[in-house]
Formats: C-alpha cells, sequence, structure tokens
C-alpha cells in the first residue's frame, strides 16, 4: 500500500491518548511472552482511577504484571490462559482466574464467540519498506487475537527482533500505534542440577538420530539440549525454545535437513531467554514462526516423523496420570502444549512421547512419583495418553502396560528412599493375584 507511511502518522498516539480505547467491563488481551508491551501496560494501569472491572487477559509474560498489584482490586482482574512467575500470586491469592485449556485451541476461543477480545495490547518492530510489522518473539495466540480485537493498539519497538513465518501485521490493521523504545524482559533459566543432567542423559538415549525435537524451556529442556551434541540431523518442531539450542544450531547437530514437514525449517511459535536469543532470531530465516493453532495441533506434529516430545509434570501418580499445572487444587501454570504434543508425538512414525520430571521435590523431602494424586490435583495427561517417563534413576515406558505392571515401572525410577513406602502402597491400590 502505496500510502502507508501518512496513515502510519494518522494513527500515532501517546499511550494516555491510545489506551482510552479502554473502558470498565472490557476484555483486555496482552501480547504474552517477552513482547508484553510494558509501557502500554504501565500506562493502562495509570488510568486506574477512571475503570473498574477489566479483565486482563494473556499466557505466559515475562517481566512485571502491574495490573495485579493488590492496589487494583476491583479494577483489573487477570484470567490465565497459562499462569507465570509474575502473576502466580494474583490467582492464587483469588485476585485472578485460570482457563485449562489446550494450547492449540486457545485461538478458536477468540474466533468462536467464547472469549470475544475488546481491545488488544500488541508489542512490533518498526514497519519495513511495504508496511509490515513483525511481532517478533512471540506469535503464539497473539497474531489470532489482534485480528479479531474490536480495537487494535500496536505498540513499535526497534528492539524486538523481526522474525520470519506467519508474523506480519499491515499499518492498516492497527487503530493507534504507540512509538516506545526498550529492552526486552529477559527469562533466566536457573540452575542446571545434576538430577537435570541425569535426566537428561536418559532423555538422549531416547533421541534417534534425524529426530524432530520439542523442547521447552528451565533446568530439564535446557540439560536436554547439552546432552545432543553427538547426535546427527536433528530437527525441530515446538511452541517455544530458549538460548540452549543456539550451540546444537552453530555445530550442526540440528539442520532440520532429515524433517518430514517443514523441511529445512525449525517450527516455533515464540521464544523465551535472554538477549542472544533474541538477536539470533532476528531475521534468520531458518526459524518459521507460526501460531499455536498450527504448531499444537496433534494432527500437524504427528506428520513430523520421528517426533520426540518432551514434557515436564509436578508429580506422577502410580497409574500413570500426569499433574502439571497445580499443586493439588491450587493453580500453578497451564495446561499449555504438553497434552498436544504428547499426543503427536504418540501418533508420529517412530515418535517418542516423554513425561521427565525430577524423582524428588523440596530438597528430596516429598516424591514426585506418589500412590495417588494430591486432593484436587488437576491431571493434565492422562494415564491412556502417558507413554515414557523419565526420571534421574531411570526411564520406563508405561504404553500398553497394565496398572500393577505401571506401578512396578514408576516405583522403579523413583529415589530409593521412597520405593519401600511406594511398594506399601501400591500393594493397597493394585492387589497381587
Amino acid at each position: 500500500m502505496k500510502n502507508w507511511s501518512s496513515q502510519y502518522e494518522a494513527r500515532r498516539r501517546t499511550a494516555a491518548e491510545a489506551l482510552q480505547a479502554v473502558h470498565s467491563g472490557h476484555r483486555v488481551y496482552v501480547h504474552m511472552g517477552a513482547a508484553a508491551p510494558l509501557p502500554l501496560l504501565h500506562a493502562l494501569c495509570g488510568q486506574a482511577s477512571r475503570l473498574q472491572n477489566v479483565e486482563i487477559l494473556h499466557c505466559i509474560t515475562v517481566g512485571e504484571a502491574p495490573y495485579t498489584d493488590p492496589a487494583h482490586c476491583g479494577i483489573f482482574r487477570f484470567n490465565a490462559l497459562f499462569i507465570s512467575g509474575n502473576t502466580r500470586c494474583a490467582v492464587q491469592q483469588g485476585r485472578g482466574d485460570y482457563i485449562p485449556v489446550f494450547l492449540h485451541e486457545i485461538e478458536d476461543l477468540f474466533t468462536n464467540g467464547t472469549l470475544p477480545i475488546d481491545v488488544a495490547l500488541i508489542q512490533c518492530t518498526p514497519p519495513d519498506q511495504f508496511g509490515y510489522m513483525s511481532l517478533g518473539t512471540d506469535i503464539d495466540l497473539s497474531l489470532t487475537a489482534a485480528r479479531h480485537a474490536r480495537h487494535l493498539v500496536v505498540q513499535v519497538n526497534p528492539r524486538l527482533p523481526r522474525t520470519c513465518g506467519d508474523t506480519m501485521l499491515h499499518v492498516t490493521e492497527c487503530h493507534s500505534i504507540v512509538e516506545a523504545t526498550h529492552e526486552l524482559p529477559e527469562f533466566q533459566q536457573g540452575e542446571i542440577t545434576p538430577a537435570h543432567r541425569a535426566i537428561a542423559a536418559h532423555v538422549s538415549n531416547l533421541i534417534p538420530d534425524g529426530a524432530t525435537i520439542q523442547i521447552g524451556v528451565g533446568g530439564i529442556p535446557e540439560a536436554v539440549l547439552a546432552s545432543l551434541s553427538n547426535h546427527k540431523d536433528l530437527g525441530v518442531h515446538t511452541e517455544m525454545f530458549s538460548d540452549g539450542i543456539i550451540p546444537l544450531f552453530e555445530s550442526g547437530v540440528i539442520n532440520n535437513s532429515r524433517k518430514s514437514l517443514h523441511p529445512h525449517k525449525a517450527v516455533t511459535s515464540f521464544v523465551l531467554g535472554t538477549r542472544a536469543i533474541y538477536d539470533y532470531i532476528d531475521n534468520n530465516p531458518v526459524f518459521e514462526f507460526l501460531s499455536n493453532r498450527y504448531t499444537n495441533d496433534p494432527c500437524v506434529i504427528a506428520q513430523n516423523d520421528r517426533m520426540v516430545a518432551v514434557n515436564a509434570a509436578l508429580e506422577v501418580d502410580l497409574s500413570g496420570q500426569v499433574c502439571s499445572d497445580s499443586i493439588g487444587s491450587i493453580p500453578f501454570s497451564g495446561v499449555g502444549g504438553q497434552v498436544d504434543f504428547i499426543r503427536g508425538a504418540a501418533h508420529s512414525k517412530g515418535g517418542v512421547p516423554v513425561i521427565a520430571l525430577p524423582a524428588t521435590a523440596k530438597n528430596g523431602a516429598l516424591s514426585r512419583i506418589v500412590p495417588r494424586l494430591k486432593p484436587g490435583a488437576g491431571v493434565v495427561t492422562s494415564r491412556a495418553d502417558v507413554h515414557w517417563v523419565v526420571t534421574e534413576f531411570g526411564a520406563v515406558n508405561l504404553h500398553g502396560r497394565n496398572l500393577r505392571q505401571r506401578a512396578e515401572a514408576l516405583i522403579g525410577i523413583a529415589d530409593p528412599k521412597f520405593q519401600a513406602e511406594l511398594e506399601r502402597e501400591a500393594a493397597g491400590l493394585f492387589q497381587k493375584s
């Protein structure tokens, strides 16, 4: 569009002006991950005195979440599609809510009228010569949310990397444009422990050369990536990744050459990490950023031969039920893409679905392999979906095993100091013939 620059100028506003579009009772979608437009969020909180009952909706974000401040109770209420560390307290204290939902199904909630969006707050790169702006680190749900919101406010930040794939909004799609230059918040992985390394060694043995991998962020995923230096011809189809993937690209371990779907491309939806990974994806055509409704569709995932999906858990019971979004009835994180990838990998030719977790919690005081899930705990991955379960003490495949066999296998990879107690509990749960 030849006149996009004049339309850009016509839409340019201060943050305070642009946020006049938000009214009491509105649902406001916030761009997720590292792309959350922090200046807009602070400006919105600055208008709290004129608002009430505004719902803030998003998945995981990094950085500040000022709308969760107890001082804003009754003005803003957070509604979590996935609970991250910056919003967990608000949800657990009753100042926010949690929607358990598969990640690949969320965008349908925006389009079918279940969760209509009044205002979307999105961060983009400056426009290119054709007027297109990239959503950068996070395509996820946000491109769909932007296009289905009644009012779209875009914050333009030149520090956001420009990513390839289905990542673009045009200037003419925006109602208001706010310019704000700031560094993106970084996601720190935390310590990689000896237990993480032991788990990674077991997981690494399940990954064949030529596999396509799904890996998340955190100690176990980073340890798994670090353990793959001797593998060959790996590919990537994942919802997210972090800095640990860079050395595998640089060494050629990941080259995407044997992928059966999107060969020669690393398919993803968003990135969480440090400035190093933000710079690495900037204008890098090997990365194909696509929406979660595609990347996380189990039918799409299954088209990747040798798909290896590695996901985490908070606890696993002796029948194989996996809890990964709550501690008892207390919401902790979210359903996310775990089931999407477990099911996709299960239907992949040569696929390997993996649940990986440390055998204990609370510095070894509690077993994560338990006779029964805590009261109120959410079952994210059902026992019928579970295949491989991995702890630092080993890896077992539960698929096709009966309840007694599952219990025996899981006890075998529990911390040895809990095994006798688990055996006693199992005897009462699954009577031996």
